[in-house]
């Protein structure tokens, strides 16, 4: 059987057959759970911005440290949900809020750094 030669035109038109046709994608089914959502907190300038951050539930929070220090994140509302390991400049910590409620932490080098997460 002797190899068949395509040109780039022609290989191109393929590829777009298949993917309008469905065979290289395949579109999301309603009711489909699509990614989660995401939001951020600053840390700059010894602070937490926003200092009270409202998200739905499932929804994962990522803090960054602009500062030129490092930085904790640490639930203060008992029991612990979540503590982060010392954060450098540009470093991330993330967590993912399932259940509804209000998350309140702060830095445990700097205990007067304080925000609020709030998960609807």
């Amino acid at each position: 059987m002797r190899p068949i030669a395509l040109s780039t035109d022609a290989v191109a038109l393929m590829m777009l057959g298949l993917v309008t046709s469905g065979a290289l994608f395949t579109a999301p089914k309603a009711g489909a759970a699509g990614p989660a959502s995401e939001a951020t907190v600053t840390i700059d300038n010894f602070t937490f911005t926003p200092q009270t951050l409202k998200v739905s539930a499932g929804t994962r929070v990522i803090w960054i440290n602009r500062d030129d220090i490092p930085h904790t994140i640490v639930s203060s509302s008992g029991p612990r949900a979540f503590k982060s390991p010392p954060l450098d400049t540009d470093e991330r910590f993330s967590m993912r809020f399932d259940q509804r409620g209000e998350y309140r932490y702060f830095c445990s080098i700097h205990p007067m750094m304080t925000a609020t997460i709030v998960v609807q």
